[in-house]
């Protein structure tokens, strides 16, 4: 069962008691093939070695702490991402409170002050392109002698690929940009998915025979996917059932709307869920957005879409 451990701060004289491990370092946005990859090695070597395998994390983007008027777009939150490495055969996961104290550390100081003697490193793997310490100067052959003298191995793994693409957040982030959602999910090894709280809409779906739950995620940060229409599965909140679905990513042309909306249609479903968090994961992009001449020509499109995606959804079935 994975034990995870949360520092806020580095500068207490409670040393953190874990066991000597085996660790890696990194954001680990979305848990991503690439990063199971990596703890899978993670994992074998400790157990050979008759160590712990531990994951050291962050709760916040370092660059958003950085730049104040950064915005990450993530690909999990902190709570989903520490729900997926629990589901990986990790022992531990260690967040750090990631501030500028930190971010003003050397790579050397790092390793010292938090690798050796506050989480008891032996053995540090590192990602093939992960680079960390103040302005990530230092190369992995510099990583490789700070080691030796304080006594930790590091080791780097190799990247992992699909169709000879080596597998990052940011290739996933391009992915989804591109409205790729299935690649994305190829490289996730599960469907991307976004969370968000329902909120009031312009109730146009409803008119249209196709009532919305809008969607606000600005309290998540996560990666909005290219507009268009997707087909979807979703989760309410406390229910464990996924329902299908289909969501419009985009500035409803039709209406002559300006912001960015998120609504998702839940086939077979009625209810009141206004402030409940649903999560909404990505099937297939069924097609871009389109501006339609009049609302009739619309329902008449979503019609169509709905059959696209029950058609979907009854082959995925088969």
């Amino acid at each position: 069962m994975l034990k995870t451990v949360l520092m806020n701060t580095i500068h207490y004289n409670d040393i953190v008691q874990l066991p000597p491990c085996v660790a890696t370092i990194g954001f680990f946005d979305g848990v991503h093939r690439g990063h199971q990859f990596l703890i899978h090695q993670l994992v074998e070597t400790a157990r050979k070695d008759g160590l712990q395998s531990t994951v050291i994390t962050f709760d916040a983007h370092p660059r958003k702490v950085l730049l104040a008027d950064y915005q990450p777009e993530m690909l999990s939150t902190l709570d989903s991402k520490l729900l997926l490495l629990s589901k990986t055969e990790v022992d531990n996961a260690v967040v750090l409170h990631f501030d500028k104290a930190m971010a003003a550390m050397s790579a050397r100081e790092f390793m010292q002050q938090v690798l050796h003697d506050h989480l008891n490193v032996r053995k540090l793997f590192i990602g093939y392109d992960h680079r960390f310490g103040h302005n990530r100067e230092e190369t992995f052959e510099d990583y490789v002698r700070y080691g030796k003298e304080m006594g930790i191995e590091v080791i780097r793994n190799e990247a992992f690929q699909i169709d000879g693409i080596n597998i990052s957040s940011s290739v996933i982030r391009s992915f989804l940009k591109e409205g790729e959602v299935e690649m994305a999910a190829r490289s996730l090894g599960f469907p991307y998915t976004l969370i968000g709280k329902v909120v009031n809409g312009f109730h146009e779906g409803r008119k249209l025979g196709f009532p919305t739950a809008n969607l606000d995620i600005s309290h998540f940060g996560q990666l909005i996917p290219a507009p268009g229409v997707y087909a979807v599965r979703v989760r309410l909140e406390n229910m464990v059932e996924w329902k299908r679905g289909m969501m419009n990513v985009g500035n409803r042309p039709t209406f002559n709307g300006r912001q960015l909306t998120l609504e998702t249609h839940i086939f077979n479903f009625e209810g009141d869920i206004y402030d409940q968090l649903l999560l909404v994961s990505f099937v297939k992009r069924i097609r871009g957005e389109q501006k339609f001449d009049s609302p009739e020509e619309l329902a008449a499109q979503l019609k169509e879409d709905e059959q696209t995606v029950l058609d979907l959804f009854e082959k995925e079935a088969e």
